[in-house]
């Protein structure tokens, strides 16, 4: 989308005419028409009178953040556990500035956030006021649309406009910054009922020739497989989806980003691909590839030959070695945003639509006319990759030989807590039903890996930007978006020490968000690469005390204590079970601090650029 400043002036079909309000209060009053109820805002000198308008609404709740990039992913976090725009709010200057993570997070990911900014008057901008910043040309390369209010009329139709944008088509952020002359100025509000944006097509739909031409194409496959990502649960198509497998007997596999679309444990699903995805998946995408010991690629089994990805973008932590992937299939590609047809990986039949369109119109067609191929023979072939490399995990003489069986477990090899097995531990005893969000890290792929999904919206990471300290605030998000699901934050101690000072808001707010803290004293992902590439050389990866190395630091219990908050740390095995049935007991906030080895490696691995002939599993 273009961006613009409000000087346009559209001409909605019908209006409204309100009483005279502040600038401030027209603003709360138009959320409010947009069905606002949650809002996360840190105050600051150009967002007071935005501050005191919200102490009047009876509908908004204004959540205090204790850090605007914590305001900004729980607003993200709720409107991935929602599907309803978060809305996030900060002053001008360094609390803009504070946003801008949450805000190319939402980008990456597409997920619909409005955010709000104070900024200094008019007649200070471009003038190096005190707090000022260019927040709308800032912005530009992170957001669907941007707006800089420059008349208090329009206010009720930039807020419109603005959700409107947010949420349909691909679903992205949109930013609208609100000088402070304007907040205190006083108009007589027009409310439009209807949007007037002209060439905004959001949901375009695949004609039936495109769709004759997919089923054509699935007639003729052998090894057909489904790709599906994130489209999927923004487009609320996972009902569609799950009918049109059910119906094609197609395997399907998933981005972490589509993780959730469909169940888990069905005997069709690959669950996801990628650097990390299961080996399976992989290779059912693009065959199973090995080096021999002379480095030359011999293929032991074919993969698909008929790739339907939906709702996906062909990123490089999926493809790898792009041209590579799925080299001997024809891919068809559906997208509700035309330009990433082509953008990363040549397919041959893009189809621009809505994917809940393709998918609903696509199994009443199938219906009308069964397909009869049932695909046995691939069946039975990724029933034996899935027999052959099904995501595991054992204590490694790495493992043996580490300083934490030394320092914490006195070599008591029974005692060992892997990552793997407290995320394998919290997927039994919460029954699978938890929304469990995460940081980024090792622990976001083990999260992935060893907790299976079954509903839409039940994992929310951040995938496309990968940023550390997302976990918490967006699982205070979910958890406000759904106050009876219980909500768990799987993080490492490094992600979890960026944005720790949510535990205040989660605290005084009473939103009972979890986390498990997997604590291995290091930054786990990038020691694994530094394992891999760098010869194990250590370049500011520790995250310890290097004058007490036998210590676990810092203090989370101590921290957690501070902020009002129970914390338990277990080290041995056999306290884990009872500690994690007290967290998922818990009715308020509860930290689980588990400590382990910082020798283990996330398995399956595809080092980036590579192709899955050098996958490690």
């Amino acid at each position: 989308m273009s961006q613009t400043k409000t000087k346009r002036k559209s001409k909605p079909a019908r209006r409204k005419l309100g009483k005279p309000m502040k600038g401030c209060e027209i603003l709360v009053a138009a959320l409010e028409r947009e069905g606002v109820d949650i809002l996360f805002a840190y105050p600051g000198g150009a967002s007071m009178e935005l501050h005191q308008a919200l102490t009047k609404s009876r509908q908004i709740r204004t959540i205090l953040p204790r850090h605007e990039q914590g305001g900004a992913f729980a607003a993200g976090g709720y409107a991935r556990a929602s599907g309803k725009v978060g809305v996030c709010m900060a002053t001008s200057g360094p609390g803009a500035t504070n946003l801008v993570t949450g805000i190319a997070d939402a980008w990456m990911d597409s997920v619909p956030l409005v955010a709000l900014t104070g900024q200094v008057p008019q007649a200070m901008i471009g003038k190096g006021a005190f707090q000022e910043t260019d927040f709308y040309g800032m912005t530009l390369s992170v957001v669907k649309h941007s707006y800089l209010i420059t008349d208090i009329r329009e206010i009720p139709r930039v807020v419109k406009e603005a959700f409107h944008i947010a949420h349909t088509g691909r679903p992205g952020p949109v930013v609208i910054d609100f000088p402070k002359n304007i907040q205190q100025q006083v108009a007589q509000p027009v409310w439009p009922d209807k949007i007037n944006l002209p060439g905004y097509n959001p949901s375009p739909k695949a004609d039936d020739l495109e769709l004759n031409e997919i089923i054509g194409l699935i007639e003729k496959s052998e090894r057909p497989v489904l790709y599906v990502g994130g489209g999927i649960i923004t487009g609320n198509a996972s009902k569609e989806l799950r009918a049109f497998v059910k119906a094609t007997k197609i395997p399907i596999t998933t981005t972490i980003m589509g993780v959730g679309v469909f169940p888990e444990d069905h005997k069709l699903s690959l669950r996801w691909l990628g650097m990390h995805g299961a080996a399976y998946a992989n290779w059912a995408v693009s065959g199973e590839l090995r080096k021999d010991t002379k480095g030359r690629v011999r293929k032991i089994a074919d993969g698909a030959d008929l790739l339907l990805a939906f709702g996906v973008r062909f990123d490089d932590r999926v493809t790898g070695k792009v041209e590579k992937f799925c080299e001997s299939g024809t891919i068809v590609h559906v997208d509700i945003d035309r330009s990433e047809h082509n953008k990363n990986r040549h397919v041959q039949l893009p189809i621009h639509s809505d994917v809940k369109y393709v998918l609903g119109k696509l199994c009443r067609m199938v219906k009308a006319r069964p397909i009869k191929a049932r695909f046995t023979k691939w069946h039975r072939q990724i029933g034996e990759w899935k027999q052959r490399a099904p995501m595991r995990y054992e204590v490694t003489k790495e493992v043996l030989k580490s300083a934490h069986m030394r320092d914490h477990l006195n070599g008591k090899i029974d005692q060992v807590i892997l990552p793997q097995h407290a995320i394998a531990m919290l997927f039994e005893h919460s029954k699978g039903n938890a929304i469990i969000t995460t940081g980024v890290g090792q622990h976001q792929m083990w999260a992935g890996q060893h907790y299976r999904y079954k509903f839409p919206r039940q994992f929310i990471t951040s995938a496309g930007l990968g940023a550390m300290g997302f976990g918490y605030p967006a699982a205070m998000g979910a958890k406000i978006a759904c106050p009876s699901k219980e909500v768990i934050d799987i993080d490492g101690d490094g992600s979890f020490l960026m944005n720790i000072q949510e535990l205040a808001t989660a605290k005084i707010e009473k939103i009972a968000a979890k986390a498990l803290i997997l604590n291995n004293q290091h930054l786990g992902m990038v020691v694994q690469w530094e394992d891999h590439f760098y010869a194990g050389n250590r370049g500011h990866t520790y995250l310890g005390n290097p004058d007490n190395t036998k210590e676990t630091y810092p203090d989370f219990p101590a921290i957690c204590a501070g902020f009002g908050v129970k914390c338990e740390r277990v080290i041995f095995k056999k306290d884990l079970i009872p500690a994690m049935k007290r967290m998922l007991a818990a009715k308020e906030p509860y930290v689980l601090e588990v400590v382990t080895p910082y020798t283990e490696h996330v398995l399956p691995f595809i080092p980036a650029g590579h192709t899955v002939a050098d996958m490690i599993y």
